[in-house]
């Protein structure tokens, strides 16, 4: 039987490749993943065979990989940011029990709650919460009572999947929800567009303005708490020690 490895390759590749996620695609015989994830890293090893699918076919794509290890075959199923955020590493072990003999090792990766958060500063030094606005999967009215618990917590928040064509209202929706529960329209919010890949861009704003903002689903979101601010173009979450040290 060989090894599957869900790795977690960073957003944007080969720049966000821990050494551990490098380990596991240099022993693997077979890439397997989303076609833009494996087109991020192919080049890194080449002669590899590689498996694709396009979006919405992850139960396909995953159980090919569990059958091509199941073979004898070492495999690395790649995820984008870490595969267990949002990754595929949770519908793996849920599968993998159907193949006896493969062994499903889950490998850490940098999710973009993390790398974008870098280019913006720091606006996760305090508690927060990471919500996908995709309602694919989870309902709406989980989504909108998650979002308004958040709120209600003064928590940070870090919103994946902000807005797509068919979902062009998403994200206007979610800051209305959060104006509601509470938050200030001078809430100090954050976007960065293409984390580590080629035209990546960012921008820090207020809820106000963030509610009007267009973005895709190439773009993570920041919503600060009520301690945020902006220093010097950064948006940052103080975690207190300011009012511990007394300055």
């Amino acid at each position: 039987m060989g090894t599957l490895w869900a790795v977690g390759i960073g957003p944007g590749g080969a720049e966000f490749l821990t050494g551990q996620a490098r380990e596991a695609l240099d022993r693997a015989e077979v890439l397997c993943g989303y076609t833009v994830y494996v087109e991020l890293v192919a080049p890194l090893f080449p002669g590899k065979e590689t498996y694709t699918t396009p979006m919405r076919q992850e139960l396909e794509r995953c159980r090919w990989a569990l059958e091509k290890a199941q073979s004898g075959k070492e495999v690395a199923f790649l995820c984008s940011g870490d595969a267990g955020v949002y990754g595929m590493a949770g519908l793996l072990l849920q599968l993998a029990p159907q193949y006896p003999g493969v062994e499903v090792q889950v490998v850490p990766g940098v999710t973009a709650a993390l790398s974008g958060g870098a280019v913006l500063g720091a606006p996760l030094g305090h508690d927060f919460c990471v919500v996908s606005l995709s309602d694919l999967l989870t309902p709406w009215e989980a989504i909108e009572k998650r979002l308004r618990c958040a709120a209600a917590g003064d928590f940070c928040l870090c919103l994946y999947n902000p807005s797509s064509r068919k979902r062009a209202g998403h994200l206007k929706r979610a800051c209305g929800i959060l104006l509601e529960a509470g938050k200030s329209p001078q809430t100090v919010c954050g976007w960065v567009r293409n984390i580590g890949r080629e035209g990546q861009s960012a921008r820090v704003l207020s809820l106000q303005e963030l509610r009007e903002a267009e973005l895709d689903m190439f773009t993570t979101v920041f919503i600060g708490s009520s301690a945020t601010r902006e220093i010097a173009g950064k948006m940052v979450t103080p975690r207190g020690y300011e009012a511990k040290c007394g300055w």
